[in-house]
């Protein structure tokens, strides 16, 4: 069977043309893409959809795009003025000029002045201090003026410079005041502009008029304003720059722009992040940054991109910005802050985070972790966390879907490595069906959890190796992500013995939950606090509550088991469910209101329960109304632009699933996973985007680079949090978004040959992380 889709492909953050591509697709194959045409097809035999459902969404094509990396250079003085010069940076403070040595500001000369503004002109450097003007030419300084200059401008092949109301002209060497009158304001910027000196003022734009004619009062030689429409956003200016067939205003209420005579504005409801504007710079690809005194925005292909806090800026308050060649440096009142852009696939992302897993000590014990900062120990150690296989099952899951797509023999030896642990969280408990939550080898170095979810404490239990404990009052989360990811391992990576032992696995979960009566069982007996799928639970107040979403989760796990199985057990398990009425409870399975109430993280159980259960189900009826529960989810969802929740629809139901605004979420996400803390409450951009709903509360989705790197149980529409910079996340679940997408084809394979696009090589530096594991390693037999 042969599919054929016509796509346009274009991004204003993407090196390149746009794509225009003819692609057909066919069978699923491992190591290939699934074709689009027979994507819900699953190794069973059994199909999700009905096998002439449309396969609607269009791929993106994993083109070469501009990644960001940032630094901070703290100082001791605000900087007031930053410029980038022959290749060198500068930077100006109260204290005098400086420059940019490696990762440190160094004075330069005698320049022990106030330094007021940088300008770039006739290639020359140009120091506007309080009592002088300087010229760096070549390697040379030469003092040109002992007087201090407000601005200075290239126009028409002259330097013009300004002093308050007075234009001056550079002669030979030196500046000399202009044959002009004064102007009847305080000119702040000088503009050469389509061919024309504009002079920029509290609140006016003009410009220089033609020599004075018989009878004509001086004053009008400068006219009044300099547009015949619109009015600027407000008349406290800032600062004014030239970019195109544009002049930009920065005042303290938004942009006003200049076109022809026509004065237009861009404020938060035109998509400005900040409004408070304080300076202008031209980027190094056609972008306009935006200073202001909450962080940095980037004005690219009509699009705005926002810096600021722990991440990007050494303070918020930005004085002045400057760009070189792929990097762009951004004064602020506590220092420099850069932001360097490098060529990057998302292939090269996968590779770099694999990288991060190994060189920052996140891999322990078959465990992927997050990590947090120990203040006695004065470094980052691993957390022994609530969830640890529910994290690692996401790790479980990548690794799977990379096997099939790459035949990468180390990405099997990761999902086998990964499924051992998988199995041995089940058997550390001694209770058959029983997961732990997490493993702890005594005496290591690291942070046991003390508490679990909804605020209780942890509970630990001695392991029969004494050696090791198990973290136990296992909730619903982790029964998911077993069940999730160990059904995609042996779809698709498991071999052998594995696949047997795979089904055993999953088997004696099943067969745990319907032993006791749909409940988790924990030491002592008694029900774990989260773990919990019964009726009499169904009909507490609590109960009626979550069982939309619990009715999802046992439907799957019995659904899983008799699929995978084929035990004729499971399957009246199953049906057993069915006639207790569970699959209506899953048609209002998202809490939306009370507000106090919704719980974000439930989606993620949500989707790993809706995975197997839409995929594996056949009955035409319950089907259907699966699907009626997904589409309720997922257009609660779709606003957040979350890559693996887009996926995942698109994978079950071949539905339009917003693919780019997936990738885009690939994308932003840094490459440094230390979660800093973020504000964006302030935004004047707070609006719900065209063709949304925000129904779970919050107006819009952040970007990654606006907020964190997170794990998909993370609400992308909160607005202010972090953690200072003390936890480091790991990249499993970008990862299992990456390559799930590679595997049904929402992701192609890169196009770019060099292998300085595709991969990555050793850090040049030491790693930042956790030490090295150096305990007991996990037990061969258990």
């Amino acid at each position: 069977m042969q599919a054929a889709f016509l796509f346009l492909s274009s991004s204003t953050s993407v090196i390149g043309r746009s794509a225009l591509r003819l692609t057909g697709a066919g069978l699923p194959t491992f190591g290939n893409r699934v074709a689009l045409s027979a994507l819900l097809w699953v190794a069973c035999g059994v199909a999700a959809a009905p096998a002439n459902s449309p396969r609607d969404w269009r791929p993106m094509p994993d083109e070469v795009y501009l990644q960001e990396v940032g630094r901070k250079i703290p100082t001791t003085q605000p900087l007031t003025c930053v410029a980038v010069h022959a290749g060198r940076v500068f930077a100006g403070s109260e204290a005098g000029l400086l420059e940019l040595k490696g990762d440190t500001l160094v004075p330069v000369g005698n320049f022990q002045a106030p330094v007021e503004r940088l300008v770039e002109a006739h290639a020359s450097l140009w120091v506007l201090a309080h009592n002088q003007v300087t010229r760096l030419r070549g390697d040379s300084w030469e003092k040109i003026l002992d007087k201090p200059m407000t601005d200075l401008c290239e126009h028409m092949g002259e330097i013009i410079a300004v002093q308050g109301t007075r234009l001056w002209k550079m002669r030979g060497d030196a500046l000399e005041p202009l044959s002009v009158p004064e102007t009847p304001f305080r000119i702040l910027r000088l503009l050469s502009f389509n061919e024309t000196l504009y002079l920029v003022g509290e609140g006016r734009v003009t410009l220089l008029g033609n020599p004075v004619m018989a009878g004509q009062e001086e004053a009008d030689r400068y006219p009044q304003q300099a547009w015949d429409w619109g009015e600027p956003p407000s008349p406290r200016t800032r600062d004014a720059l030239s970019l195109g067939s544009r002049l930009f205003l920065a005042t303290d209420r938004g942009l006003g722009v200049l076109r022809g005579m026509s004065m237009s504005v861009l404020r938060g409801e035109q998509g400005l992040c900040y409004e408070d504007t304080t300076c202008l710079a031209r980027g190094f690809t056609n972008d306009l940054w935006i200073g202001t005194t909450r962080g940095a925005i980037r004005m690219v292909g009509g699009q705005f991109q926002y810096f600021a806090g722990q991440r990007w800026l050494p303070d918020d308050r930005v004085s002045a910005i400057a760009a070189g060649q792929g990097t762009v440096y951004l004064a602020t009142a506590g220092g420099l802050g850069i932001i360097e852009y490098e060529p990057y696939t998302l292939l090269k992302k996968a590779a770099y985070y694999e990288r991060h897993l190994e060189e920052w000590g996140q891999k322990r014990l078959g465990l992927t972790h997050k990590l947090e900062w120990d203040d006695a120990l004065g470094q980052f150690v691993r957390e022994a966390s609530d969830n640890d296989g529910g994290y690692s099952g996401d790790y479980l899951a990548a690794e799977s879907y990379r096997f099939a797509v790459t035949q990468d023999a180390r990405a099997r030896l990761e999902a086998v490595n990964t499924f051992k642990t998988m199995r041995w969280l089940e058997a550390i408990t001694g209770i058959p069906g029983l997961p732990a939550r997490a493993i702890w080898v005594k005496g290591e170095r690291g942070h046991k959890s003390a508490g679990t979810s909804g605020g209780y404490p942890a509970k630990w239990f001695q392991a029969a190796d004494p050696r090791f404990e198990w973290k136990g009052d296992t909730s619903s989360d982790e029964i998911c992500s077993h069940f999730y990811s160990v059904s995609i391992f042996l779809d698709l990576a498991a071999q052998g013995d594995e696949k047997p032992e795979a089904r055993k696995h999953l088997a004696r979960i099943a067969t745990h939950l319907i032993d006791h009566h749909w409940q988790l069982i924990d030491v002592g007996g008694k029900p774990t606090r989260w773990g919990r799928w019964d009726p009499a639970y169904f009909n507490t107040e609590e109960g009626r509550a979550d069982r939309g979403l619990q009715s999802v989760e046992i439907l799957s796990f019995m659904k899983s088991a008799a699929t995978l199985t084929g035990e004729a057990r499971f399957k009246d398990a199953y049906q057993s469910l069915v006639a207790l009425g569970y699959p209506d409870y899953t048609l209002r399975l998202s809490i939306t209101f009370p507000m106090e109430d919704v719980a974000h993280f439930d989606d993620e159980l949500a989707f790993w329960a809706y995975f197997n259960l839409l995929r594996f189900e056949a009955d035409p009826a319950l089907h259907a109304t699966y699907r009626r529960s997904l589409e309720r989810s997922w257009e609660l969802l779709r606003i957040e632009h979350v890559p693996w929740f887009n996926f995942i629809y698109g994978a079950l139901t071949g539905n339009p699933c917003e693919v780019q605004p997936a990738v885009a979420h690939l994308r932003e996400w840094p490459l440094d996973l230390v979660i800093y803390s973020y504000q964006n409450s302030q935004r004047t951009d707070l609006q719900t985007p065209a063709g949304y709903e925000a129904r779970k509360g919050g107006t819009r989705a952040f970007s990654p680079r606006e907020t964190e790197p997170m794990r998909w149980d993370h609400w992308p529409m909160e607005a202010d949090g972090g953690a200072g910079g003390r936890d480091v996340v790991e990249p499993s679940a970008w990862l299992l978004a990456y390559w799930m997408g590679r595997y049904y084809g929402f992701i192609e394979a890169p196009l770019a040959t060099d292998q300085a696009l595709l991969t990555v090589s050793p850090s040049a530096h030491p790693p930042h992380g956790a030490k090295p594991y150096d305990g007991p390693p996990r037990p061969e037999n258990f």
